[in-house]
């Protein structure tokens, strides 16, 4: 299955904007230095700034242990509520579990090695050469260049065909909710682009900024994918609808992620050929690959899913499925739906406000 040429010019085209947001905070930075006559690479008296004490021994406690209990509890509490029926079956239980645990024995040593014996090899002068970036400008830097690397890496595994398997896994889940928050094939796991992007940029010097990226994040990723609609009041109650309407065009909630992981689109509410962002859905806007209903699907996964055996969803292609026409097996299609589009047009964003 051939990327059609219009779909090519179109990558090609929202390729070349992502440059300009990539260097936009790097030239407002400048600019801002220029106009202020502020030249803190020349070794400003002045100390890096910190965030209070107690703020930063928060951050640094959700970072290595806090954010694992935050996953847990909200699982605990979905799991109770009942938010799963009877959907989470063995094969679906392990594959979650598995894939919760595997990344933090393969992946952190991988990451490890990677930051402080490749980089070092590779850029060996490098370590902590943008040190004296202000924390804000640091702050802005990361967060740009880690989401919207994320948001290329998940768009292109949805638009390009080849690469589709690789992340199946994470939207064969006939659920959401934390359970399913980090179910992902090793593989697409291991090659996360923007892991490594943004480890180069705490090598050169922005790692105190990227601590505090990292831990909103992963909070605004784990509200996206729980199934509890924290995001409803923000459409519902009058007075604060204007700060839901801001909401949902920066961040993603529930309600537009929910939307990215629903088995159709014919309700008009499901959109899984779009809502590609992952902290911020801002880049949705920007490229026209979102939709806001305001509203949440009543189902979840993908409609020719055959429950593959755990292993083959969790190590595809190493294993492969014994089940036959899944995209997983030896001799399965590459996509699973006969009536796939590789890409969806730009659209204009489209609200339908919930009534």
């Amino acid at each position: 299955m051939k990327l059609a040429k219009e779909d090519a010019q179109k990558l090609t085209r929202d390729g070349l904007i992502s440059i300009g947001l990539y260097l936009a905070p790097i030239v407002l930075m400048f600019g801002a230095f220029y106009f202020t006559n502020f030249k803190p690479w020349q070794g400003a008296n002045e100390l890096p700034f910190k965030v209070p004490h107690l703020v930063e021994g928060v951050f640094k406690n959700l970072s290595s242990w806090g954010l694992s209990v935050i996953v847990l509890l909200i699982g605990v509490v979905e799991l109770f509520a009942g938010l799963y029926e009877n959907k989470w079956t063995k094969n679906e239980r392990i594959l979650d579990i598995v894939c919760y645990v595997l990344p933090k024995i393969i992946i952190a040593p991988v990451v490890a090695y990677y930051s402080l014996e490749l980089l070092p090899k590779i850029l060996p002068y490098a370590k902590g050469s943008f040190s004296w970036v202000p924390f804000w400008w640091a702050f802005a830097i990361i967060a740009v260049a880690d989401d919207l690397t994320q948001y290329w890496y998940h768009r292109l595994h949805h638009q390009l065909p080849w690469l589709w398997r690789f992340h199946r896994t994470h939207h064969s889940a006939p659920y959401m909710g934390m359970a399913m928050a980090g179910r992902q094939n090793i593989i697409y796991t291991i090659f996360f682009s923007q892991t490594y992007l943004t480890v180069a940029l705490t090598y050169v010097g922005l790692g105190y900024a990227a601590l505090f990226v990292k831990v909103i994040k992963s909070l605004i990723t784990t509200g996206a994918h729980s199934n509890i609609p924290w995001d409803k009041p923000f459409y519902t109650i009058k007075w604060l609808q204007p700060i839901g309407w801001v909401l949902e065009r920066f961040i993603s909630t529930p309600a537009t992620h929910q939307a990215h992981h629903a088995d159709t689109m014919d309700d008009g509410i499901g959109y899984y050929k779009g809502n590609f962002g992952n902290m911020f859905f801002l880049w949705d806007i920007i490229f026209g690959t979102g939709i806001i209903t305001r509203k949440y699907p009543t189902s979840f996964g993908i409609k020719h899913y055959k429950e593959e055996e755990w292993y083959a969803q969790l190590i595809w292609p190493i294993l492969k499925s014994k089940k036959e026409g899944s995209e997983l097996s030896a001799n399965g299609p590459m996509v699973g739906d006969e009536v796939h589009e590789t890409i969806i047009e730009p659209l204009a964003l489209e609200t339908r406000v919930a009534s």
